[in-house]
């Protein structure tokens, strides 16, 4: 088996600078100076989406804020991000690798798996050979550049593009791995974050290595299943097949970082029903039900948590899923100043039967008539032609 990962190198900073190249026919490439792809800081979304090489030199690190990395480079050229024309790359991007073999997965907007076995390229070439091809044809064909990551399957394929970059080729191989990735951090390795990270050190494994070769039941004893899979991540070890068709939905969320801080319940009401009626919409469109609401909460400080219950029902109704994702609320939240929230359905089944008790009456069919008429009103005529009274008295502050 022959897998290819794909990475765009900083794709949003590529995509743009490509763009006002050809498009706006700006003279200045965007990818030779101090540059970044910036969130909104007006609505506290202020952070590095993607850097160039220049600004790279001067410390700045994806995900960290504006405020900081213009302390690094106080001549940082920000730009706001144009989303809908990085989409339009990557469609035209995963296009391509479609032509070359039917068998790509879409990671993520800059990323994606090709299974190469059996694919003509490789008739001829090597995978290296047919790799540094596919990478050479990007760059002439689209103007920016990926590494590509070569292995036979996904998990050494991924870390293998994570090598040097951009715009290489680097193979990772189970005959590779302790000599390419044993010695690196133990925090390099896919599925360790900080938290992992943390645990491991605890545990005296500081490398990849240490950790291929770190007992399995204290592993387990400490971080569970986690513990064992990324065990087997260490060891090369993934038998996961590159899908050419996304996964049917597993659930379904929206979280939104608050332009100012909630400090009280009834203001936290207002974005959380805004949530739900979200989600409780795109549940209706799938023709999906969820038995599982969560509640996501991050204050001022960053501190992170999470509350969920089962629902007595399985249900898409938005009033229903408002109801519970208000008292997970309540429950979760100690007062202090709330700047994101998040609400999300999981469990879900597609069947529509429903024990009704006698407080509800016929209260859920006619709400759920009720909720996808209004459904259907907004994707007829736009999702402004009717909306709640509660949004009403928001425009109007």
């Amino acid at each position: 088996m022959v897998i290819f990962h794909i990475d765009v190198n900083n794709a949003y900073l590529s995509w743009e600078a490509v763009y006002r190249l050809a498009e706006l026919k700006e003279p200045l490439d965007l990818r030779k100076i101090p540059a970044v792809i910036g969130g909104d800081e007006k609505n506290r979304h202020g952070i590095v989406l993607a850097k160039s090489m220049p600004a790279k030199a001067f410390g700045i690190k994806t995900a960290e804020t504006l405020v900081e990395a213009r302390k690094k480079c106080p001549n940082l050229q920000v730009i706001p991000p144009r989303h809908h024309i990085y989409k339009t790359f990557s469609k035209e991007l995963i296009a391509y690798l479609r032509h070359l073999t039917p068998i790509v997965e879409q990671y993520s907007i800059d990323e994606a798996f090709m299974d190469m076995t059996g694919c003509p390229l490789l008739a001829g070439h090597s995978p290296i050979e047919a790799a540094n091809l596919i990478r050479t044809q990007i760059s002439r064909r689209f103007g920016y550049t990926v590494n590509i990551g070569v292995s036979s399957n996904k998990l050494l394929a991924k870390m293998a593009s994570d090598f040097e970059k951009p715009d290489k080729v680097h193979s990772l191989f189970p005959s590779e791995i302790e000599k390419k990735m044993w010695s690196l951090p133990v925090g390099n390795l896919f599925f360790v974050g900080r938290a992992s990270v943390k645990k491991l050190l605890n545990l005296g494994v500081r490398t990849i290595g240490e950790l291929a070769r770190y007992d399995r039941s204290i592993l387990k004893a400490h971080m569970g299943k986690h513990g064992l899979l990324i065990h087997d991540y260490a060891n090369g070890i993934d038998h996961s097949q590159v899908l050419d068709q996304p996964p049917e939905s597993k659930g379904y969320g929206n979280s939104t970082t608050l332009p100012r801080d909630v400090t009280d319940t009834a203001a936290a009401r207002k974005i959380l029903l805004e949530l739900c009626e979200s989600v409780g919409s795109r549940l209706r469109a799938d023709n999906f039900m969820a038995q599982v609401i969560s509640v996501t909460i991050k204050d001022h400080e960053f501190h992170h948590c999470s509350h969920q219950c089962t629902m007595p029902a399985a249900s898409s109704v938005t009033s229903e899923l408002y109801h519970y994702a208000c008292s997970l609320f309540d429950e979760a939240w100690d007062g202090s100043p709330v700047r994101l929230l998040g609400v999300s359905a999981t469990k879900l089944t597609k069947e529509r039967s429903r024990q009704l008790n006698l407080l509800d009456g016929n209260f859920y069919i006619r709400q759920g008539q009720l909720e996808q008429a209004v459904d259907d009103i907004r994707k007829k005529y736009g999702k402004d032609a009717i909306f709640r009274a509660s949004a009403l008295e928001k425009q109007k502050k």
